[in-house]
């Protein structure tokens, strides 16, 4: 994607979200609320936690598996699957899965002694650099940072709204407005752009979990009506747009049930909807010191914070780590041709306002804290629900200062 975003005349672009009830929302819920429970112990723990989910029609299992220091006891795990798995509205096996029958089973063991030795020391510190913050990356890898100024999240407006109508599927259902309504749920957006504008709404899918009893035109009718229309902005939909809910006629099989859930598997979900690009690392169950994790929250941060300087329309920051390393290796920026000032003044602002080494981002964005499970479902980045320190703002004036600066630095060396 480059400048041809702005050229183009008319396109559709599409992105999907799904609710907590989803069975790979269930396996992300579940790590971070392991990885929750071990930043409550310690503020310094180490987290790598992954969850699977299956059920058939006589058992339904879970298992948990991966590492983490310290090490919660297996009873604690077991009360965290069950709390998770309550809390989302699994209470009954004909939902798809029940917390009370659940057979769970934990393979934690503790961090790697060679991952913590590149993580508990940087490289640059090893060397006797007494100026690096004294962590490594926890691995190697790169993040995608990305804000655009379609929505007041300043996030892609595909995405933005199919996680608004996954968020509403779920609020009509846990406040008994429609109860017919189960956990598991989908979403997919399709929108119009002309010019790099988003104009209408193009096509809606919405497939929802329901109970056996209720008919396909009430389904269609209340979705529309309490869902659809409740959300979606009425100028974006018009007589061509096209619905298409439960298309397949019938959702009663859901959950585990229907489909085994896994971590990490909806990290375009999780993210900007394919409009920007991924580094190919998910979030769920990594502790702060992942800069899959950290750093992707804190580029999302870089970006917004540029697009609301007014310095781009659009921005899409890359920051690629080394293990055990604790400065990037590179930092690349892509404004799509809607900067406002040259992109090398932009680079040299982020350098200045921004630290992206892990221990610095950690300290910045307050990371160490047990802040996580709440954002495993309806997208980590662009939230207006809950206040999350890489939504923040508040660099804007330390940016527009860096540029005037950078500028008036290049104007004062240029050639006469």
């Amino acid at each position: 994607m480059s400048t041809t975003f702005q050229k183009s005349p008319k396109w559709l672009w599409t992105s999907e979200s799904v609710t907590e009830g989803h069975p790979d929302k269930i396996c992300d819920l579940i790590s971070d609320a392991v990885l929750d429970w071990c930043l409550s112990q310690t503020p310094n723990a180490r987290v790598a936690c992954e969850a699977s989910v299956k059920s058939d029609a006589e058992r339904d299992w879970v298992w948990v598996y991966g590492e983490a220091t310290p090490l919660p006891p297996v009873r604690v795990v077991e009360h965290l699957v069950r709390k998770t798995l309550t809390a989302i509205g699994y209470t009954d096996r004909a939902f798809g899965t029940s917390a009370a029958s659940a057979i769970i089973e934990v393979r934690l063991v503790e961090q790697s002694a060679n991952i913590a030795a590149g993580v508990n020391q940087s490289l640059e510190a090893k060397a006797g650099d007494t100026g690096m913050l004294d962590i490594g990356a926890g691995d190697q890898g790169m993040v995608i940072g990305f804000a655009c100024d379609e929505t007041p999240e300043l996030m892609p407006a595909p995405i933005a709204l199919a996680h608004r109508l996954t968020r509403r599927l779920t609020e009509v259902r846990k406040s008994g407005r429609l109860p017919w309504l189960r956990p598991d749920g989908k979403s997919q957006v399709g929108v119009e752009y002309h010019y790099g504008h988003p104009v209408r709404v193009d096509t809606v899918v919405l497939s929802a979990h329901h109970a056996p009893e209720v008919s396909q035109e009430e389904i269609a009718e209340q979705l529309r009506k309490k869902v659809i229309d409740s959300v979606v902005d009425a100028h974006l939909l018009d007589a061509n747009t096209r619905y298409f809910i439960n298309p397949t006629g019938r959702f009663v099989i859901g959950g585990p049930h229907g489909d085994a859930g896994l971590t990490g598997r909806k990290i375009i979900v999780d993210t900007y909807g394919g409009m920007a690009r991924h580094g190919g690392g998910a979030f769920s169950g990594k502790d702060p010191t992942k800069v899959d994790r950290s750093a992707a929250y804190c580029a999302r941060w870089v970006a917004k914070n540029l697009v609301a300087a007014g310095l781009a329309r659009r921005c899409e920051v890359q920051v690629a780590y080394a293990i055990g390393v604790a400065r990037p290796v590179s930092v690349a920026v892509e404004c799509f041709g809607t900067e406002t000032v040259p992109v090398e003044l932009i680079e040299a602002a982020i350098a200045k306002v921004f630290d992206l080494r892990p221990a610095a981002i950690i300290k910045q964005l307050n990371l160490r804290r047990p802040i996580y499970q709440q954002t495993a479902a309806y997208g980590h980045l662009g939230r207006t629900d809950i206040d999350l320190p890489w939504e923040h703002t508040d660099k804007v004036e330390a940016l527009k200062e860096a540029v005037t600066t950078a500028s008036s630095r290049a104007s004062s060396t240029a050639p006469t």
